[in-house]
């Protein structure tokens, strides 16, 4: 277990909860279902919440072998776990809010007898500014209330809990299920995700577009996953200074294309699905050279420290006058490194 690389996970779905936010307080989208909570929902199913099980295991596997893959198995359980039902339980919030109309229990009947005095209005503002108060703490406590009961009595969090306990029990003691009942298992568990794909293609059929949400939301939805959520991964690794393996899990696993599960709690709560589908199937199709070129990337970026870290330019003095008699020459392929220095007739390679 890797605890720099949760940590850096968690780090990430905070920057990109404050940048929404923040790009949200100066940019008022149209035509949205939720509000600006809707919104960063939204945001968080793009950029943060990856593919990490289908194509992540996969692509890791066949890049960086099995330790690669022993790293990310670490953030699906933390996704699934975590993220997810903390995802579902701002769906549930979003939607108490909605149906939660503010100031819906308040009745004002005002008073058109021009004899009224100035006494009873003034008095009447008061116990209605009293009551808008309470009413709006009342109807916060609530929504939160109610989408707690929602997040309770849903079965992915009793799965995740459950599937958790069953995991620990099974890796520390070595308990095995019938095998019945395991094979049960694994084929609920590959139709969930085959139900999940052809639920996505049914709602792409019904759109009069493929791209169903315009061709500047989708712009925007392969910028915040495929610039946004890498960047923020980079940040937050140099923050807790995330290193070697670690780090390049980290960034690879950051431009995998947008997970489905996300689609499908869009999909229920209709909060901007056609965003988030158009976000999965347009991820899927341009992910793989995506994530390639974030791997050759780090892997030119590596040699070039390696490079840089094995050559040393250093002076020396000859006779009277100091010279600076170093020729270095190094080039750079993927996964090789080729170099040379030479100094004072003297030629080494590394």
């Amino acid at each position: 277990m890797s605890p720099k690389l949760i940590i850096s996970d968690i780090i990430q779905k905070i920057f990109a909860v404050v940048v929404l936010a923040a790009v949200l307080r100066f940019w008022h989208p149209t035509g949205g279902r939720g509000g600006k909570l809707g919104w960063i929902i939204t945001g968080l199913s793009i950029s943060v919440l990856p593919n990490t099980l289908i194509l992540g295991i996969p692509i890791l596997n066949a890049i960086d072998g099995d330790e690669a893959v022993n790293f990310l198995v670490q953030i699906v359980v933390l996704q699934s776990l975590i993220w997810y039902n903390i995802l579902l339980f701002m769906f549930e919030l979003n939607a108490a809010r909605a149906k939660t109309s503010p100031g819906a229990s308040i009745q004002h009947t005002g008073n058109d007898n021009e004899e009224a005095n100035i006494e009873q209005e003034r008095k009447e503002e008061e116990e209605e500014e009293v009551a808008i108060v309470r009413t709006r703490t009342t109807g916060t406590g609530k929504i939160l209330l109610k989408a707690w009961r929602k997040l309770i009595i849903n079965p992915n969090t009793y799965a995740t809990l459950i599937g958790l306990i069953w995991a620990t029990l099974h890796f520390r003691l070595g308990w095995k299920l019938p095998p019945m009942i395991d094979k049960s298992i694994h084929l609920l568990s590959d139709g969930g995700l085959g139900m999940a794909m052809f639920s996505l293609g049914l709602f792409m059929a019904s759109q009069s577009s493929i791209i169903a949400c315009g061709t500047k939301l989708a712009i925007i939805t392969m910028v915040l996953k495929f610039v946004l959520g890498p960047v923020l991964m980079i940040a937050s690794a140099f923050c807790i200074r995330l290193r070697g393996n670690l780090f390049k899990v980290a960034i690879i696993q950051a431009a995998l294309p947008q997970g489905v599960v996300p689609f499908v709690f869009a999909k229920e709560y209709n909060v901007h699905p056609e965003i988030v589908s158009t976000g999965v199937i347009f991820g899927m199709l341009i992910a793989l050279p995506i994530t390639l070129a974030y791997y050759f990337v780090r892997r030119y970026y590596l040699c070039y420290k390696e490079v840089v870290s094995r050559i040393e330019v250093t002076s020396y003095a000859h006779g009277s006058s100091d010279l600076l008699g170093i020729q270095i020459e190094a080039a750079i392929y993927p996964g090789r490194l080729y170099g040379s220095y030479r100094r004072a007739n003297e030629t080494r390679h590394c």
